[in-house]
């Protein structure tokens, strides 16, 4: 029953959603009769689904022709941005892997590395790494937990990150600004930037549509970012402009 109940209220919020074009966490929160944490949860949920964007204090719709693609699509593309992004990995390398759905699709792709010292602040991240029969050595960062994020943040994650030197950095995006850098709804922003500081190679991976997304609060800048991995749906007006501020934008083709 509660699956069910979850399942529909999240249908409900889509359809307002169409409706309104924006809603509000705690207005969700009242009409379902329900705490704000789960409905952080069922928009967190909605989100990695393709299904809706999340701000502060609430979601949007997707922009047009990014909320267009299917389900099956968005995975696609995760994947295949995954596979480059992994194919920049040594065995015995020491990497942080970020929350996130598209970072999170990094993990398959690591079957095959040997002696991976992996530190992250997703849960989820963790929990599979440690399934896997490479036996990687497995960090996590503690902290607060973040429940728009569903990952720790704060001040002992970021110590946490300072007590070691990385390789490289997997991070995601929920936007892309060419101007300013990979942006974000969530306010919680500086665990990213201690992860591009102790790291010697920060990889961003994000899909190319998130250039089409206006969010306020800026993540990482693009000088601290050295490789943008993303799909060939990418302009390359868009790529030409990263290149100049030397990023190195890498582009995956779909897996089919």
């Amino acid at each position: 029953m509660q699956k069910r109940n979850t399942q529909q209220r999240r249908r409900s919020i889509i359809e307002q959603l169409h409706q309104t074009g924006e809603v509000a966490v705690d207005a969700l929160a009242s009409a379902f009769s329900t705490s704000e944490v789960t409905i952080r949860k069922d928009l967190a949920e909605l989100e990695q689904n393709g299904l809706l964007l999340r701000k502060y204090g609430g979601a949007v719709l997707l922009p047009q022709n990014a909320s267009e693609l299917s389900n099956e699509t968005v995975s696609v593309r995760k994947k295949s941005i995954a596979k480059v992004a992994a194919s920049l990995i040594s065995d015995h390398n020491r990497i942080i892997i970020d929350s996130g759905s598209t970072t999170a699709a990094l993990l398959p792709e690591l079957s095959q590395k040997l002696g991976l010292l992996v530190m992250t602040n997703s849960l989820q991240v963790a929990n599979t790494l440690l399934e896997r029969e490479n036996e990687p050595t497995v960090l996590m960062t503690g902290g607060t937990w973040d429940a728009q994020s569903h990952a720790f943040q704060g001040k002992m994650a970021e110590q946490m990150l300072k007590s070691y030197n990385f390789d490289q950095a997997f991070i995601g995006a929920a936007g892309l600004d060419l101007e300013r850098g990979t942006t974000t709804f969530n306010e919680l922003t500086h665990l990213c930037v201690v992860m591009a500081e102790v790291s010697n190679q920060v990889i961003v991976m994000a899909e190319s549509e998130k250039l089409q997304r206006k969010i306020p609060n800026i993540e990482l800048p693009w000088s601290a970012i050295d490789v943008l991995v993303t799909d060939t749906l990418i302009e390359e007006s868009a790529k030409q402009k990263l290149t100049q501020q030397g990023v190195t934008v890498m582009c995956a083709e779909l897996i089919t």
